[in-house]
């Protein structure tokens, strides 16, 4: 059963002036003195956001940004499951004491609010959610331009964020979280935790020097820069023989200035790095972070804006007594999160009050985040080139019960949440390369991708038929062979919140899920698809996509996130599926877009490697791929293109506009697109000159 706010509303009445000057509220008598909580909230800035716009009825916003200090209890039922919290050191009192950044954006007046948090996971430090929901990217939302149109303050939600991922490196204004070491006691004083490290490193470009880790990481170093138990191989794709690097061919140190300078933190290679490649190192680490606290810090920030008056000093809470429900929103590594946040069942309190009514999960695939483990990688995920041996998708995959009959595992990914009610309501949205790149179709069919099976009851899950994984068109092609995906399906991000606000807050029953099914023949093997392909002037199917490798990490991996295979032992792969496609190659099942309800050329989640990227024909990690139609019969014939040309399909553009706005008004009725947006669509598609410009 969800549990609302029954805090008192009288601090919606405090203006931005006065908030911080005003006396503290008194906290209700007989609130008991809680396992974890923030005990401190220090305000750094507060300041007008957007020049003081007003946004429609709910009028201007402001921003508060600074950190917040939370203690945990280690033994307290709801912190039990953070990897190597008992090795973290306390205070006098017995707490674990951390801290965090948080960012807030709310109305000025928060009794014109709409009485909702969306709370947006960072994704590598780095805030989405206006990008996604205003199309205004910034990680230090300011100034008008920043809140791009607008929507979500016209909306009146208030918008959270703070730090959880520990990986992450400062600057760029990225949200950061300092979490503590983990430390074996001993007589002598703590001593310091050691174990071996799995790293995975690929270039597109030549190079000699890399950092051990992708995305900004904040890596774990070697031990020592001359460790001779160190080991090194490289090979062209994950199947092929693993080539041994002598260890004085390669060393810790980083390229610079043509010197070689040791670094504990960089691989560097005489020969140099090979691009495509995939290079293996395993190595000593020390001294682990408590990287489960990130989502005690998730799910404590946001209890406290919740349901919180004050901190233990007095502080005001600024969104006191205004939140009945809050939404926690993500994209890809954000997702990821999300789900593994579930999984473990972090979504209650510590006084066993839900701290999500709403999820939000965007292109998040089957994946878990690597963070609730001991030396954890967060930002590594499996592709089907590269990072196969991170184990980001594991069983359990489903939103209800499954089996694995080679492990013999049983389970859900949402058995916990379910079993103590701490169980939101879950809207997921995933693209065409979650199939492709992200082992998608395991999201709701078996693991021998043999039978559907279904979706828990709380879930609604909605496919965005040819789309990929980015919600834009970046502006560099490297390093695909093909021309890059131009959908837009970003009018789908407003869209989905309204609907989980709806059922949520109002009990309005949302769309039916649309995602591709083997029972139709919509989800279907790999030969199958490429059987079903249209032939494409210089287009070639992929021969494989990602397939979640069965990995076993040691006996202590499940019940303690200690890896003992380092690194591990590889099992049988499951059995992933991809979208059927049409005559046109665009997928048949799904929401289609008007891109693809009424196309102008072809679209997919897909794209691969080129040659001069190395791995070629590989797929490429995040991006999908567009081909227009030809433009006449002639063109057809003379590129021997099967699909037919736009004027065979469109004689005139009136005849286009027609079957576009048929499509945007279906779209609109079921749901998909605001009304808003569905006259943007049409608007914007009247005003573009036609691609035949003859007739």
């Amino acid at each position: 059963m969800r549990t609302k706010s029954h805090l008192l509303s009288a601090s919606r009445q405090f203006s931005s002036v006065g908030f911080w000057i005003v006396l503290s509220l008194v906290v209700a008598l007989g609130v008991n003195r809680v396992a974890a909580e923030v005990v401190d909230l220090e305000v750094d800035r507060q300041e007008p956001f957007a020049q003081g716009q007003v946004f429609g009825t709910t009028g201007a916003y402001e921003k508060i940004t600074g950190s917040i200090w939370i203690e945990v209890a280690p033994a307290h039922t709801t912190n039990d499951r953070v990897v190597d919290l008992a090795l973290a050191p306390t205070t006098t009192s017995g707490k674990v004491r951390f801290k965090t950044d948080f960012f807030l954006l709310k109305p000025v007046d928060v009794a014109k609010a709409n009485r909702r948090l969306l709370y947006d996971v960072n994704n590598r430090g780095n805030k989405l959610a206006l990008a996604a929901f205003n199309g205004a990217r910034s990680n230090d939302p300011t100034t008008l331009a920043d809140a791009g149109n607008g929507f979500l303050m016209r909306q009146g939600y208030a918008i959270l964020w703070c730090g959880w991922n520990g990986d992450v490196m400062p600057g760029d204004n990225r949200l950061l979280i300092d979490l503590p070491i983990a430390r074996e006691a001993t007589s002598d004083g703590p001593r310091s935790i050691t174990g071996k490290v799995y790293s995975e490193l690929r270039v597109d470009k030549p190079s000699f020097s890399e950092p051990l880790c992708w995305g900004n990481t904040k890596v774990y170093p070697t031990i020592d820069v001359n460790d001779l138990q160190a080991t090194l191989t490289m090979q062209p794709h994950r199947s092929a023989p693993p080539i041994t690097i002598p260890r004085d061919a390669w060393s810790f140190a980083r390229a610079e200035g043509g010197r070689v300078v040791p670094d504990p933190t960089y691989l560097y290679i005489k020969d140099g790095f090979r691009p495509g490649w995939l290079y293996d190192l395993v190595y000593t680490a020390k001294d682990p972070r408590v990287s489960g606290l990130g989502a005690v810090a998730v799910r404590d920030v946001v209890s406290f804006f919740r349901y919180r008056q004050q901190d233990r000093k007095g502080r005001l809470n600024p969104l006191a007594g205004a939140i009945d429900h809050a939404y926690v929103f993500g994209i890809s590594q954000s997702g990821r999160f999300i789900n593994h946040f579930l999984y473990q069942d972090f979504n209650g309190d510590e006084q066993d009050r839900i701290v999500f009514d709403g999820a939000f999960i965007d292109v998040g695939g089957t994946g878990k985040a690597i963070f609730n483990r001991r030396f954890a990688q967060i930002t590594r995920h499996g592709s089907q080139h590269e990072e196969n041996l991170f184990p980001s998708d594991i069983f359990p995959f489903t939103t209800v019960p499954q089996h694995d009959p080679v492990t013999g595992q049983r389970g859900d990914f949402l058995e916990r949440p379910r079993r103590s009610g701490h169980l939101p309501r879950i809207v997921i949205m995933q693209t065409s390369t979650e199939y492709w790149g992200r082992g998608g179709s395991l999201l709701h069919t078996d693991v021998e991708g043999e039978r559907d099976l279904l979706l828990d009851p709380n879930v609604r899950l909605y496919h965005v038929a040819g789309a990929h994984h980015l919600f834009f068109t970046p502006g560099d092609r490297a390093p695909c062979q093909h021309p890059l995906n131009t959908m837009n399906y970003v009018p789908l991000f407003r869209s989905l919140l309204v609907i989980l606000d709806e059922w949520v807050a109002d009990g309005r029953e949302p769309p039916e899920s649309r995602y591709p099914r083997i029972t139709d023949s919509t989800l279907v093997d790999l030969s199958t698809y490429r059987r079903a392909f249209p032939r494409i002037p210089d287009v070639t199917t992929p021969e494989a996509c990602y397939a979640p490798l069965r990995l076993d990490l040691g006996p202590r991996w499940e019940n303690e996130g200690i890896a003992d295979y380092v690194p591990p032992r590889v099992g049988e792969p499951y059995r992933t599926l991809v979208p059927a496609v049409d005559a046109d190659g665009n997928e048949i099942a799904g929401i289609r877009m008007p891109d693809v309800a009424v196309p102008l050329g072809t679209h997919v989640g897909w794209n691969q490697r080129a040659t001069e990227f190395g791995a070629e024909g590989e797929l490429a990690r995040w991006l999908g791929a567009s081909w227009p139609f030809p433009t006449t019969p002639d063109q057809r014939q003379r590129d021997n293109d099967l699909r037919l040309s736009v004027v065979e399909r469109y004689p005139t553009k009136r005849a286009y506009m027609a079957k576009l706005e048929q499509a945007v008004r279906q779209l609109t009725r079921d749901r998909f697109l605001l009304a808003k947006d569905a006259e943007r669509i049409i608007g914007l598609a009247s005003s573009t000159p036609f691609v035949i410009t003859h007739r």
